[in-house]
């Protein structure tokens, strides 16, 4: 729904909450009119149900308000002496239209200044989990979220088993679009396999079904850095319309929102206005190689021919941080292929009394690879050779013809939401002839260090900012495998130059500090 539909839903929801609790007010000392304002009936109703009035903006948060709106029903059950578990159970099953019944059957009154505590253990377990429920679901949607590092893409910078709190306050926390979903779940509720959120997924329905008209516009709170160049950043994958993501032949053509597409995490090597393009493996900026951090280590896929038949991988593991797959190209192990091997590597590996000889295996200059952006015939481009092509900038203009069309052909129709269509030689939007084109927002080039063994920018092309989840700031943990944990990496920053250095020491120091602080002060006023 649009901003405009959203705000005619908000009114239509305070006359129903109005008519269903305007005797209530009354008997509670309010007026009737209180129970149609809107916000103010909240304030009022929070008065009533004797709870703090910032208990409003917690019901306007998305996700965070389903829990709400289920404690202010029950609560207001509770106020007009409603205690019993079946009045609990039928204020949240008829999704608050148990208050009809208050308001006009039941004889009801109201208990002013009631316990607010929980009259059983089980009732105070309720409580505290919905409760932490609310708080960490706010914390995860608004300030920071964590996530594991699944893939090798950026291996060297991240490794995969590094467990992250990736921050959305840096660009800016997006407001959930996704109204009606599980509370600090992804796309999938675990165990069980089934969607976490509320969406016609059928590609042909993504448009009429009625409850896919509960999504919200794209909001952002403002944040207090762009994205710069080179910088890490975690977005939702944007040609992700698959049921699973790895399954490329699914029975359909599944649709997800925008917040719920796969989380990938990448490296922004190209910003809004740059000029991009790939030359042999390197990436070069408005006709300059960039640049990477000195943490990055850009790495390439290798032939390599051994002397035996053999290459222990644990070995190239501890000897030369090979960690990618590595494995025999023919019947003969006459040929290995190593998927990923930093320059730093290669210096050492090459001398390895088991090489005989190794050659990088890229991709030829002009040969088309068609799993490559965008997808036609006309542009010969592959994972080394690729470009140029100007990355879109909010509010800027460009032609449009027959020969850039593939580039942009899916910023202006699915990501702009366009009507597009061509003509013989013409091409529309929105039902008109045009020959330009004004970007509606900014656009970013994603790719992984891992070069050869990445899904990146490549593969789908530009990631709009509207796809864009956070930046991530720390890692708190990290464990290659299940048994070996990587100390080092333990509470270290994700940017920075030089060796990262581990806060985990004078965390644990602290940690312990503060829990021997806070018994001596017991201690002493125990005494006292």
């Amino acid at each position: 729904m649009t901003l405009m539909q959203w705000f005619i839903f908000i009114l239509i929801i305070q006359v129903i909450h109005g008519l269903g609790t305007w005797k209530l007010y009354l008997k509670a000392g309010r007026q009737a009119w209180e129970a149609f304002v809107p916000i103010y009936n909240g304030v009022v109703l929070m008065k009533i149900i004797n709870r703090s009035w910032w208990w409003i903006i917690l019901l306007f948060l998305p996700i965070v308000n389903i829990i709400m709106l289920a404690i202010v029903w029950v609560e207001t059950a509770r106020s007009f002496g409603k205690n019993q578990k079946i009045d609990t159970f039928l204020a949240v099953a008829s999704l608050g239209f148990y208050n009809y019944y208050l308001n006009y059957v039941a004889d009801v009154k109201y208990v002013e200044n009631r316990d607010l505590n929980p009259k059983s253990s089980s009732g105070e377990w309720t409580s505290s989990i919905l409760f932490a429920i609310v708080a960490a679901t706010i914390v995860h949607t608004y300030f920071m979220q964590p996530f594991t590092i699944p893939s090798s893409s950026l291996e060297k910078s991240l490794l995969v088993g590094d467990f992250l709190f990736v921050s959305k306050f840096h660009y800016g926390a997006r407001i959930p679009m996704t109204t009606v979903a599980a509370p600090m779940v992804h796309d999938t509720i675990p165990g069980l396999k089934k969607k976490s959120y509320l969406f016609d997924d059928d590609f042909t329905k993504r448009k009429t079904s009625w409850i896919n008209k509960l999504q919200l516009p794209y909001l952002r709170i403002p944040g207090f850095e762009k994205i710069e160049r080179n910088d890490i950043v975690v977005f939702n994958q944007p040609a992700d319309t698959l049921l699973d993501m790895n399954d490329f032949h699914p029975d359909r053509n599944y649709y997800k929102p925008i917040d719920k597409k796969t989380n990938l995490v990448k490296r922004c090597v190209g910003i809004p206005g740059d000029s991009l393009e790939v030359r042999d493996g390197y990436v070069y900026i408005n006709g300059k190689q960039n640049e990477l951090p000195d943490r990055a280590h850009l790495q390439f896929s290798y032939n390599v021919q051994p002397k035996t038949n053999q290459f222990n991988p644990q070995y190239l593991k501890s000897r030369y941080d090979i960690t990618d797959i590595v494995y025999p190209t023919n019947a003969q192990y006459t040929n290995y292929r190593f998927s990923a091997v930093s320059d730093e590597a290669l210096a050492k590996f090459k001398n390895h009394p088991n090489v005989k000889g190794i050659s990088p295996n890229k991709e030829v200059e002009g040969e088309r690879n068609p799993n490559i952006f965008p997808h036609d015939p006309n542009y010969n481009w592959n994972v080394d050779f690729f470009g140029p092509l100007y990355i879109p900038e909010k509010g800027k203009t460009i032609d449009i013809n027959l020969e850039v069309l593939p580039l942009y052909k899916r910023v202006i129709s699915e990501y702009e939401r366009n009507d597009l269509q061509v003509k013989g030689n013409q091409i529309l939007i929105n039902g008109e002839v045009t020959d330009t084109y004004t970007f509606k927002q900014n656009y970013y080039w994603m790719m992984g260090d891992n070069r050869h063994n990445s899904i990146d920018a490549r593969a789908w092309g530009f990631v709009p900012f509207d796809h864009v989840v956070g930046k991530p700031v720390f890692i708190w943990m990290s464990w290659d495998g299940l048994k070996n944990p990587r100390w080092e990496r333990f509470f270290t920053t994700v940017g920075g130059s030089g060796k990262a250095t581990s806060f985990f020491i004078p965390f644990i120091v602290l940690l312990f500090g503060w829990i021997g602080f806070n018994k001596w002060r017991k201690r002493r006023k125990a005494n006292s």
